[in-house]
C-alpha cells in the first residue's frame, strides 16, 4: 500500500489546491492531508489566514481525493514521517529547490521517501485572491 502525504494552508480554497490532492491521489492509495494550524501560519507567514484553521480542516476534509485530514503544527517534515510512516510526499514544484526541501529531500531518500513536486497552478493562488478582494474592498470602501 503507498501512503502519500502533503501539507498545506488551504486558505479560500482554490483550484491549485485541488489540482495538488487529485494529482496526489493518483499516485498514491492512501492520501493524507496535513493543514497548517492559524498558530503555525502566523508563525511563519507573518499574517494570519482568512479563513480559520477549524474550517479549512472541514473543506479539506470534504474533498474525496484526502482519505485522512490531520493538523500540521509545525513545518518539520521528517516529524510528520515519523509519525504517519508515508512513502510519498507530495509538494508544489515552487518549493523545488529550497533549502528547506533540499534538506528534506536529503533526510527522505535514506528512509526511501519518494518526494514529488507538482507544477504550480499559474495565476492561481491564495495570496492572488487575497490581493484581489482587498483591491474590490477598497473601491467600495472608497465610494
Amino acid at each position: 500500500m503507498i501512503i502519500g502525504y502533503t501539507a498545506g494552508v488551504f486558505d479560500l480554497f482554490h483550484v491549485g489546491h485541488l489540482n495538488i490532492l487529485k494529482k496526489a491521489k493518483a499516485q498514491c492509495d492512501h492520501l493524507i492531508v496535513a493543514v497548517s494550524t492559524d498558530e503555525l501560519v502566523q508563525e511563519y507567514k507573518r499574517k494570519a489566514p482568512v479563513i480559520c484553521f477549524e474550517e479549512r480542516m472541514e473543506i479539506v476534509k470534504a474533498i474525496r481525493y484526502a482519505d485522512e485530514v490531520v493538523p500540521q503544527v509545525n513545518r518539520d517534515k521528517f516529524a510528520a514521517w515519523e509519525k504517519y510512516h508515508f512513502n510519498k510526499m507530495f509538494v508544489g514544484d515552487d518549493w523545488k529547490g529550497s533549502p528547506l526541501f533540499n534538506e528534506v529531500e536529503k533526510k527522505f531518500s535514506a528512509v526511501g521517501v519518494e518526494v514529488v513536486y507538482f507544477p504550480y497552478t499559474k495565476g492561481t493562488s491564495s495570496t492572488i485572491l487575497k490581493e484581489t478582494l482587498s483591491k474590490i474592498n477598497e473601491s467600495i470602501s472608497s465610494r
